[in-house]
């Protein structure tokens, strides 16, 4: 696997920041069989989550991209992915 392959493997997506400050995540989801799904999400400095968002990117600066890296499982998911419901 190239070091591309891996860096798209640990990546969900890419973050970039316009200059007004808001937060824009470009985000790809993959299951079983092939399913996908995108998503595109907008976080003004005034959102509730904006702080949280910029801290799981470990910052970002104006007109900066860089690539998202997935979120912890919460514990509720560990236990589904567990199969311990």
């Amino acid at each position: 696997m190239s070091g591309m392959e891996k860096e798209r493997k640990r990546s969900i997506g890419s973050a970039r920041m316009e200059a007004d400050g808001t937060i824009v995540l470009e985000l790809r989801a993959e299951g079983p069989k092939g399913l996908t799904g995108d998503a595109l999400l907008r976080y003004p400095p005034s959102h509730p989550e904006y702080n949280n968002i910029l801290r799981h990117l470990e910052g970002l600066r104006k007109g900066e991209v860089k690539q998202v890296p997935p979120w912890p499982l919460r514990n509720d998911q560990k236990i589904k992915r567990l199969g311990c419901e």
